[in-house]
């Protein structure tokens, strides 16, 4: 049985410079989803929120091989993040950040099939998040982005010189909510090893 990898069926999005800014066309994708507010290092809907998402990712993958015949690896952890200042934001004032944590869905993973499994792992598991746990599409097309290595706290003067020097020598706009890909798990790699995707879809600036 093949196993479907998002990471290998959309490498150029997945698997970008870590030297280089560099522009992409991305998809339009569906995900598990939770929303919310604060410090993910402190705020306890957090840490609840990416449980529930881990939990119904691997409760679907296993339905999905089961029942389907079609394995899959889950895929990595994703957040989209904002505030209402978005210098607040580049300055790391997490407290005042906004999230969207998410896990794409490849797009036989039905919302019928979700909603299913949803009712057998709130009756299996006590996780809090899940009542807040939605499918979500989401329409990025064309983005800017670069692999960051090291730890989340160094990611602002990466993304200073996306926002303020790469973006306006090209003549880009902010056309959406800055996106993060993790390809690490801080709970087994080193701070300095940790590798995340930073992506900011863009517009022609008018």
């Amino acid at each position: 049985m093949d196993k479907f990898d998002v990471k290998s069926a959309q490498r150029e999005l997945y698997a970008p410079s870590a030297k280089e800014f560099t522009l992409v066309e991305v998809p339009p994708a569906r995900f598990l989803a939770i929303d919310g507010h604060g410090d993910p290092n402190a705020a306890a809907e957090y840490a609840e929120a990416v449980d529930a998402l881990y939990a119904m990712a691997y409760a679907l993958k296993f339905r999905s091989k089961k029942e389907l015949g079609r394995d899959l690896v889950v895929a990595p952890l994703e957040g989209l993040w904002w505030a209402e200042d978005m210098a607040a934001f580049r300055d790391g004032n997490r407290s005042v950040w906004d999230w969207t944590m998410m896990i794409s869905q490849p797009a036989w993973i039905t919302r019928d099939l979700v909603l299913e499994t949803l009712s057998q792992v709130a009756a299996k598991k006590q996780l809090p998040a899940l009542g807040r746990l939605r499918v979500m599409g989401l329409e990025e097309g064309l983005c800017v982005q670069v692999l960051h290595i090291g730890p989340y706290r160094e990611e602002e003067p990466v993304l200073r010189r996306m926002h303020t020097d790469f973006m306006p020598r090209n003549n880009l706009a902010f056309n959406g909510k800055h996106h993060e890909v993790y390809l690490g798990d801080p709970r087994r790699v080193a701070p300095e090893r940790l590798k995340t995707i930073l992506r900011q879809p863009v517009a022609p600036a008018g």
